[in-house]
């Protein structure tokens, strides 16, 4: 729960807004790199989860490189002041342009998705007569049991080079004098809990290494993605996740060669206990068989309950202390039940239904919890609304 204090600075705030702690950034950062030098383990930031330069220029502070999935990330990572040798650019697709910038900006790998993508970033290559670092993203056919649309590691999904295809990337890189494979790259989904599937991802990486040091292949490094679930449901018990227990499985697993580097591409991890969604209530309206919460925050805000049927933490901050409206209708009721909505044209904008709170009021604040990555990033101006802004736990 926040302190109160800090609680009573968001009424002077206009809703809605991102309210950042950086002191939680700082703390998980710095168990980020306790447990991953351990092992000398190599992490990068995913700034899809969250591009907001002072949270980026937090990380970069840690010497933590950067996992990128556009051109536009790429130039963002590089004016946050992230080395070029610490950025990897994945995305099943690269246009022409993004390509081309990340070649001129000399990154330290591309992480290929397919062979036709190995003959663009070539030609491209060759055009400017340099050699482009490459990983080769294989698809491990890993089930990640999470959300279907946050899963990537299935032959049924989008991404990767499937293990069918080996054969015929490998005589294409023979005839690709432009591309220099320097490793392995593997991700196999998002918002993952069971630290078993993790387990069955070294497995697999083991036989695609193996059939590679077969084919006399040497491979520096091996990606293993991110994809280290939190805990949305009780932030404040489970506020950094276990990262002692994610390296050292990997740690445990993996059957490295010597000199061999592993790469990790952590992003909600890192980011999401720091992040909260501060809104107000702009009505409550009694319906048949419900209540609703009507909050000035929506899905243009916080697209996850809408995109995934995600869940995140709801909490009225305005219940303790007492507002004045509180004292003058007496004591608030426990556990009324609301549906949780925003303001936005669409059905689909709830943030929660049967959401047991205090009994709620017009003008209470309303805290959406864990909202630190896939939040603000993912804002919208849908039905003209105004972008979001973000304020910091060290600036009010």
């Amino acid at each position: 729960m926040f302190e109160q204090e800090v609680t009573a600075k968001f009424k002077n705030i206009p809703t809605p807004f991102y309210y950042y702690d950086v002191e939680v950034l700082k703390q998980t950062l710095q168990k980020v790199k306790e447990e991953s030098n351990k092992y000398g383990f190599n992490v990068h930031y995913a700034l899809k989860a969250n591009a907001n330069n002072k949270i980026l220029n937090i990380i970069k502070s840690f010497n933590i490189g950067a996992d990128c999935v556009s051109g536009n990330e790429i130039k963002k990572a590089i004016e946050c002041e992230f080395s070029p040798d610490h950025i990897v650019f994945a995305g099943v697709g690269k246009s022409d342009a993004e390509i081309n910038f990340a070649l001129e900006n000399d990154i330290f790998c591309f992480n290929c998705e397919s062979l036709q993508e190995l003959e663009v970033i070539n030609e491209l290559a060759g055009a400017k007569n340099k050699t482009a670092r490459i990983a080769l993203r294989i698809n491990p056919n890993v089930n990640a049991n999470t959300h279907k649309y946050i899963t990537t590691g299935l032959e049924e999904n989008k991404f990767g080079i499937n293990l069918w295809e080996l054969d015929a990337v490998i005589a294409a890189l023979k005839e690709h004098k432009n591309l220099k494979l320097i490793g392995l790259h593997f991700h196999i989904g998002s918002q993952i809990t069971d630290l078993s599937s993790f387990k069955t991802l070294c497995l697999k990486v083991n036989e695609i290494q193996a059939w590679f040091v077969n084919h006399k292949i040497k491979i520096e490094n091996i990606n293993v993605g991110g994809g280290l679930g939190v805990d949305y449901h009780e932030p404040d018990a489970n506020l950094i996740a276990d990262f002692a227990a994610y390296f050292k499985l990997f740690n445990d697993f993996l059957e490295l060669l010597p000199n061999q580097k592993v790469h990790f591409e952590l992003g909600r991890s890192i980011s999401a206990q720091c992040g909260t969604l501060i809104s107000r209530v702009l009505y409550i309206k009694k319906g048949v068989n419900t209540n609703f919460a009507i909050l000035d925050a929506g899905m243009t805000e916080l697209m996850r309950p809408a995109l995934y049927q995600a869940y995140h933490k709801i909490e009225n901050l305005s219940t303790s202390p007492p507002s004045p409206l509180q004292l003058e209708r007496g004591v608030r009721q426990d556990g009324v039940r609301y549906d949780v909505v925003g303001p936005i044209c669409e059905s689909s904008d709830c943030f929660g239904k049967a959401v047991d709170l205090p009994e709620t009021l017009r003008g209470d604040i309303i805290a959406l919890r864990t909202a630190g990555s896939y939040g603000e990033v993912m804002s919208s101006a849908y039905n003209l609304r105004d972008r979001v802004k973000a304020f910091y736990s060290d600036e009010i």
